[in-house]
């Protein structure tokens, strides 16, 4: 996990636009027609549709994908009563979470008011406006009472997240460490440490599953919450034991089964753990410290079965695998509330995920290891496509059963359909590639250790795990710059590559690359003199395995860095040239555009290298290609030049690869709008095929095609590159105008490529 500082934190919340979330119009607005229907006069008919018939409020407005976060500040994260205002950025957070995981747009509301009846009345008053309710950091015991009245009074979805979230994950988790552990919930003895909102939800959920009350004991801030006690309200009361044998955490541990933390750091030792019943499980869920750190819990004893909040061990509790699906399925049946089956069909679903075998797509997202149920994984990963559809079908499923839905879904194949469409994989790329990339970091050489945002950037990947940073660079500087930004160089290793501890190196490499380049007139002595540069160096490094990837750029011309990657690197022996390609991202979809850096005046040979490694690098990220090939003309309408060698191309293509969608030559706008393409020439390929791939005829209109959309669009769409095709080790590229976000995107982008072809190679 990234060390994330003060400043870093304020920079992104205010960088750009300032806050997470925004709203955007969904209708077209370019005409007077088009203001005259979203306003006066036509706005009327919907008014009077919806006066008529309040159901359709649903229809012609965006109540039924509209949540409302809403708090009153009272406990917010681990900061407690900061205020209503002060709790705006976690509000806006939630809003971004509903948003990028579950397509559900979010109203964030900071209600000043402490008094829960007053509360109640004004989330009453703005319920109207949306489809579903979140309530979120409302301090116990009035969040119990708030939530309950709310449920009671109000017709749509209400939920108090910091209670079911956690209680919802916590029982898939708890569940499938059962089925691990070989034990049955309604025989283990339960240890709860907090009796907060979240605790006592959590332990609610598990009775509901089966769990005894008689196995449970339960501990606040004055120890086991017992029947002899006086101090309990009515929630503590439920779980009161009559024990009287048992006052602190140390007696009661002893011989159970399952403890769950809800409380606060490093309050269960070694011993406690040692203590427990055979096989036990830990969920330490205080955040960020938990009741037990995950390394001392493994060490306690080999049998524990772990999970944290923490996303940097395995088994993360996290409510995100959970609040934006239950959402999801509750606004997509028109749901008058989150009831208790639909949270046991949450539950179910998420731990039923964990237990299945790992769909293809999981396993090309992580790469290096195939997620199995075991001790290390038996809760789903946030990122595990599976979520969106498997756990909103089963809460839809189990809105219309239990009689609450209002909207029942007819086709559950349309619906999974419908529920991969509005997010698709390709929404989530670049948090996939980060992910992917931490399952196994490589060693990456950055080239410019002494320019700031490679320096900021090697440090960013080190700190979120993607990669092992070898900076090259004069040592002296690169610490001195890390000072002045200020910069923790923990962990990352610095290479001097002109300094005289490196001439053995130097000398090693250039008589490599002089064996290696004989016949093609190179010298020692010159091969020598070519390892103080950083690019050969670097280079060198990843051809003799002492560094996996190599990230370059920032300083360099492409022309240099092209010569020396064809001459250290080489190209794949199926191929006679290399390109590179950039991923776009947008509202409409995942774009693949190609060669964005190398190949200037590509010949038909060429064209038909940059389709070849198109189509195989599309694939790399997941994506089937459907590939254009662009000019100025349209299928043979100008017989020479450009359009002469693209359409050579294709039919080499469409020949050597009957099966792939792929064609042209063809001017753009018939590339992307099918319609009018298989109107015009129903003859195409790509008849009824919506385009990913761009193959641009030369390098002039590809990169001025990337860099153009990215000017217009902003922050709308995100390009990762230039991704490196066809070389034969990951060597990629940036340029002098790569951000750090940029970098870091390629970097993980050359990791995944580095243990891609590693598991060639084995």
């Amino acid at each position: 996990m990234a060390k994330i500082t003060k400043e870093m934190a304020l920079h992104y919340h205010e960088q750009g636009k300032p806050g997470k979330i925004e709203v955007v119009p969904t209708k077209p607005h370019s005409t007077q027609t088009d203001l005259s229907l979203a306003y006066s006069p036509g706005v009327a008919e919907p008014c009077l549709e919806i006066e008529k018939n309040p159901q359709d409020a649903y229809r012609y407005t965006a109540k039924g994908n509209l949540v409302a976060v809403i708090s009153n500040g009272t406990a917010v994260l681990g900061l407690g009563d900061i205020g209503a205002l002060a709790g705006k950025p976690v509000m806006e957070g939630k809003g971004l979470l509903f948003k990028i995981y579950s397509g559900i747009d979010v109203f964030d509301i900071e209600v000043n008011e402490k008094d829960p009846e007053k509360f109640i009345q004004a989330v009453k008053a703005i319920a109207p406006t949306f489809g579903g309710i979140n309530l979120e950091d409302i301090k116990a015991p009035e969040c119990f009472e708030i939530e309950r009245r709310l449920k009671e009074e109000l017709d749509i979805p209400v939920m108090h997240d910091d209670q079911h979230g956690t209680a919802i994950i916590s029982s898939a988790g708890l569940l499938n460490a059962l089925e691990v552990a070989g034990k049955k919930i309604e025989d283990v003895r339960i240890v709860v440490n907090g009796a907060g909102a979240s605790a006592v939800s959590c332990t609610k959920l598990y009775v509901s599953l089966g769990a005894r009350l008689e196995n449970i004991v339960m501990l606040d801030s004055k120890g086991v919450i017992s029947k002899d006690r006086t101090d309990l309200n009515e929630q503590k009361r439920y779980f009161a034991t009559s024990r009287t044998d048992i006052h602190t955490l140390e007696e009661a541990i002893k011989g159970a089964d399952v403890f769950l933390g809800l409380s606060r750091g490093n309050v269960l030792s070694k011993d406690m753990v040692r203590s427990m019943a055979p096989s036990p499980i830990v969920f330490a869920l205080a955040n960020p410290v938990p009741e037990i750190s995950y390394e001392d819990a493994m060490d306690s004893r080999p049998d524990v079965l772990m999970a944290t909040g923490r996303s940097d061990y395995p088994n993360q509790i996290n409510n995100v695998i959970g609040f934006p699906y239950i959402f999801r399925g509750a606004l997509d049946t028109g749901a008058t509330a989150i009831n208790e089956e639909m949270k046991l069909a949450a539950v179910r679903a998420i731990a039923g995920i964990a237990k299945q075998p790992v769909p293809d797509v999981v396993n090309e997202t992580y790469h290096v290891n195939n997620l199995t149920f075991g001790p290390s994984y038996f809760i789903p990963k946030p990122v595990d496509p599976r979520l969106i559809t498997e756990v909103s079908m089963a809460v839809a499923k189990a809105a219309m059963e239990s009689g609450v839905a209002r909207k029942p879904i007819e086709n559950w194949d349309a619906y999974a359909l419908h529920l991969k469409e509005l997010m698709g994989y390709e929404s989530k790329l670049t948090r996939q590639l980060r992910d992917t990339a931490r399952r196994n970091p490589q060693r990456v050489v950055f080239a410019e250790g002494i320019h700031p945002n490679m320096l900021k950037a090697a440090v960013e990947a080190k700190a979120e795990g993607i990669c092992h940073p070898i900076l090259l660079g004069n040592d002296e500087r690169i610490e001195k710059l890390a000072k002045e930004l200020d910069l923790s160089l923990e962990g990352i290793e610095i290479v001097n590559l002109r300094h005289d501890r490196e001439a053995e190196r130097r000398e090693r490499y250039a008589k490599i690359l002089a064996e290696k380049k004989a016949r093609e007139g190179y010298t020692f002595e010159e091969a020598n003199d070519k390892m103080f540069e950083r690019n050969y160096f670097g280079m060198m490094m990843v051809e003799t395995g002492e560094a996996d990837a190599f990230i370059t750029g920032v300083y360099t011309k492409y022309s240099n860095t092209i010569k020396v990657a064809k001459e250290v690197i080489g190209i794949q022996p199926e191929y006679n040239h290399f390109g590179t390609m950039h991923i776009m991202n947008s509202k409409k979809g995942t774009y693949f555009l190609a060669d964005t850096l190398i190949n200037r005046h590509p010949d038909t040979e060429t064209m038909i290298d940059i389709a070849r490694l198109s189509e195989k690098t599309v694939r790399f990220f997941n994506h089937e290609p459907v590939i254009a090939m662009l000019s100025y003309s349209n299928f043979g309408t100008d017989t020479c030049g450009s359009p002469a060698s693209i359409h050579k191309a294709v039919e080499y293509m469409q020949e050597n690869y009957p099966n792939l969608p792929i064609d042209g030559e063809m001017q753009v706008n018939f590339a992307m709008n099918n319609e009018l393409r298989d109107r015009k020439y129903p003859f195409t390929r790509l008849q009824g095929k919506e385009v990913n791939t761009l193959v641009f005829p030369n390098l002039s209109s590809a990169n001025a095609g990337y860099q153009l959309l990215q000017a217009l669009n902003g922050d709308e769409i995100e390009m990762i590159g230039p991704i490196q095709m066809g070389l034969n080790k990951p060597i990629h590229f940036t340029d002098f105008e790569s951000s750090v976000r940029d970098i870091v995107n390629i970097t993980a982008v050359a990791v995944i490529d580095a243990i891609v072809m590693k598991k060639k190679n084995q």
